[in-house]
């Protein structure tokens, strides 16, 4: 692929995030979480013409039984209508990047701490190590299955600084029938919870924090007050 054609799907990219989290159910959409609720319908009481409600469930990390609730999804979101944009960096091929990937047996879990459990964790589902060499360094990263994709949640010396401060996402895109990845870090965004107290965002364990300075991808979401 020719570098003005990587450039152009970057930007093609980019376009489809901005739709993405300003979308009517997208990241900036989301207004409530309400565990222990189980009925759409009665969230919705009182509720303006511009919200949507869905449902939702997790495990508890202390007794690991099954929680339920709903999110409410407002389209005309304070979020929504002071949002700018999300502050990108310049795309650069020299953050593609391949990666080994190999399968672990059995239904593996590693512990994950997220933003609002107080230091609790939480045990997703890594059916495999990414096994990456970066300016001369080795890694055995943790990528969880998301609905059927590899999710990895990294951090780099930018978070909290230039970068979005609890880490950023990554889709990994795997080749059929080999151990090759590729990590295009141009692609690396910033977490829902970025965009939303509501969320509950997975952080970078320390397997999948990196000593290089990632300037690739996006850095934070930006808001007029």
């Amino acid at each position: 692929m020719s570098e003005n054609t990587a450039a152009q799907q970057h930007a093609a990219w980019r376009e489809e995030r901005l739709r993405a989290v300003t979308s009517p159910t997208g990241n900036l959409a989301l207004v409530e979480t309400r565990w222990g609720a189980d009925d759409p319908a009665a969230a919705l009481a009182g509720q303006p013409a511009t919200v949507t409600a869905t449902r939702l469930s997790r495990r508890d990390p202390l007794t690991g039984a099954q929680e339920r609730g709903v999110r409410l999804w407002d389209a005309a979101s304070p979020a929504i209508k002071s949002f700018e944009g999300i502050d990108t960096y310049p795309y650069d091929p020299a953050w593609v990047l391949e990666a080994r990937y190999t399968d672990v047996s059995g239904d593996r879990r590693v512990p994950f701490q997220h933003a609002q459990d107080a230091g609790f964790t939480r045990d997703l589902p890594v059916p495999g190590d990414l096994h990456l060499t970066l300016d001369g360094r080795d890694y055995t990263l943790s990528a969880f299955d998301d609905d059927g994709r590899l999710l990895l949640v990294f951090g780099d010396p930018t978070n909290g600084t230039e970068t979005y401060g609890a880490g950023r996402f990554l889709f990994v895109e795997r080749e059929p029938g080999t151990e090759r990845v590729v990590l295009d870090l141009n692609r690396a965004f910033v977490p829902p919870c970025g965009f939303s107290e509501h969320y509950n965002c997975p952080m970078p364990p320390p397997q999948n924090r990196l000593h290089l300075p990632v300037r690739a991808g996006e850095k934070l979401a930006i808001f007029h007050r």
